[in-house]
């Protein structure tokens, strides 16, 4: 019976170090899977902000809708991407402004 028990302790020892040799290899391979998803999660965000803003302002989803409509497709995108270049050298602008502490910008 003795003899048994040490047998059972002894393949339990080297299970468990087998589940921890396996557990970190696990880590190692998962790595640029990680990577992928946590962009994956960031894209979802995004595009879940992107909806909640339609929601929020369903005018503006019809005004660009119009646009797209009454302009050709190729205009119409590139006055999209010249208003996204502009906003986002306001945002950058006004965050660097405030960050300086500029007198009377908020």
């Amino acid at each position: 019976m003795m003899q048994r028990l040490n047998e059972l302790h002894l393949e339990r020892g080297k299970l468990l170090e087998r589940i921890t040799t396996q557990r970190y290899v696990l880590i190692n391979e998962v790595q640029p899977i990680r990577a992928t998803l946590d962009r994956a999660d960031h894209v979802i965000a995004a595009a879940r902000s992107g909806i909640e803003t339609v929601k929020r302002y369903p005018a503006l989803a019809g005004v660009a809708a119009a646009l797209v409509c009454i302009l050709n497709a190729r205009r119409a995108f590139r006055l999209a991407r010249r208003g996204f270049f502009l906003w986002r050298t306001w945002r950058s602008l006004r965050e660097r402004l405030l960050m300086s502490g500029w007198p009377g910008f908020r």
